[in-house]
């Protein structure tokens, strides 16, 4: 699933003073058409005040360990008489704790400070929200859908942001059609939809088997958000999903075209289409070159480090255009820093084509030392290139080894059954 990325608001800056709300407040209130009646504060002393605005500036900074213990005594309510100071106090506590981690802890803090209910609306609100925040980081999804509605509820208010929260939190409890509506509607009210809001629709679209409409809404995205490239990503994604491979190129083109790939993935990406693209063309060195070119380019502009996903993807164009030494260069290069022996295993059946069976051998066995798939293919190698050499008991020993891979088991028999005749 999706990991629902919330930006999380940070309430420890807000400095607090004496009084109550004022009518002029109200007006200017995020909150003005709740009903909620704002209580009247009781911080009486100046001291207070400043210990907290004090705790305040020093979550700001980064010093939660000073943050903490000012804080600590209002926590307990054992350094003042005034609930609202304790109430500051937990929700700046909680962001600390929060910070280091523990968002369970930070729950109950924000809940304990709600529940004495003696902040001004805002305050209020805003705390009501983040923990609607604070439970969708804790996995609590539910809780967070149902936070959600009640802050809705309550302050009277309809925010682009709360319904993506809510559209995030359906996606990951799996009730795909609520996220798709929850993240429509939050799409509705803004013209800057968050990525991961673009993402969730996509997948959710997906997962109701409504790829159409998936593919739709990203198309409806790009053409508000053109130069956004994680826009285009997630419409390339899905082009290449629905084997719309023609148009996925042609966008990456034009992104590349005005200077927009900032990003390895983009140049593999495009370089990839042109390789499945060669691979369906009777003539596949055009595009298996272009494929190159586009890896060469990112290389250039430092953007594609060199390295297995780019010599891997060089290696497999030199391949369709019948450069058997070059694909074995750019392979050898890719092995470097590959996650398994996958490569040497090509490797190793390109030598053997070649009829360099020492080297197909010894490439083989390198490739079952750092883990393959399926090492029957490897030992398959391995034998070929044994009998080659005419060392038949060691080609024997190791078409055996294939014949316990479930993969290679019936050629493996077919071989040794041949060979023992």
């Amino acid at each position: 699933m999706l990991a629902g990325a919330v930006a999380f608001m940070m309430v420890g800056g807000t400095a607090i003073a004496h009084g109550s709300q004022s009518a002029s407040e109200k007006q200017q209130s995020k909150y003005p058409n709740s009903v909620r009646k704002a209580p009247k504060l009781d911080l009486k002393k100046q001291d207070d005040a400043d210990t907290i605005n004090k705790a305040s500036k020093a979550y700001n900074t980064g010093d939660y360990a000073t943050a903490q213990k000012l804080l600590q005594p209002y926590v307990d309510g054992t350094a003042t008489d005034s609930k609202y100071a304790q109430v500051v106090a937990l929700q700046i506590m909680a962001n600390v704790t929060f910070k280091q981690g523990d968002v369970k802890k930070a729950i109950d803090m924000l809940k304990k400070a709600l529940a004495l209910n003696v902040m001004p609306n805002d305050t209020y609100f805003d705390l009501q929200y983040e923990l609607a925040q604070f439970y969708h980081a804790d996995k609590q999804f539910q809780q967070s859908v149902d936070t959600v509605e009640k802050w809705r509820a309550g302050g009277k208010l309809e925010t682009a942001d709360s319904y993506g929260l809510e559209g995030i939190d359906y996606y990951q409890m799996g009730q795909y059609e609520k996220a798709i509506a929850s993240i429509k509607k939050a799409m509705s009210m803004t013209d800057k939809p968050k990525d991961v809001w673009n993402q969730v629709l996509a997948a959710s679209y997906a997962e109701t088997g409504n790829s159409d409409e998936a593919l739709a809404s990203a198309r409806a995205q790009l053409a508000k958000h053109p130069d956004d490239m994680t826009t285009l990503n997630n419409t390339v994604s899905l082009l290449i999903t629905a084997d719309k491979y023609e148009e996925a190129m042609k966008l990456l083109e034009q992104a590349n075209s005005k200077g927009l790939f900032t990003e390895s993935k983009s140049y593999i990406t495009l370089a990839k289409l042109h390789l499945m693209k060669a691979q369906d063309s009777d003539n596949p060195k055009p595009e298996a070159k272009a494929a190159v070119d586009v890896i060469k380019e990112g290389i250039a502009k430092g953007v594609v480090k060199p390295g297995y996903q780019a010599y891997k993807v060089e290696g497999d164009a030199a391949y369709l255009s019948d450069d058997i030494k070059g694909a074995l260069t750019a392979y050898e290069k890719a092995s470097k820093d590959a996650p398994n022996g996958e490569i040497d295993l090509i490797s190793a059946k390109l030598l053997l084509s070649e009829r360099k069976y020492s080297a197909a051998r010894l490439k083989a066995r390198g490739a079952v030392k750092r883990g393959l798939k399926h090492e029957g293919e490897a030992y398959m190698v391995i034998a070929e290139s044994e009998r080659a050499m005419h060392n038949k008991s060691a080609a024997i020993k190791a078409m055996k080894k294939a014949e316990q891979d479930p993969t290679t088991r019936a050629k493996a028999q077919a071989w040794l059954k041949k060979a023992s005749r």
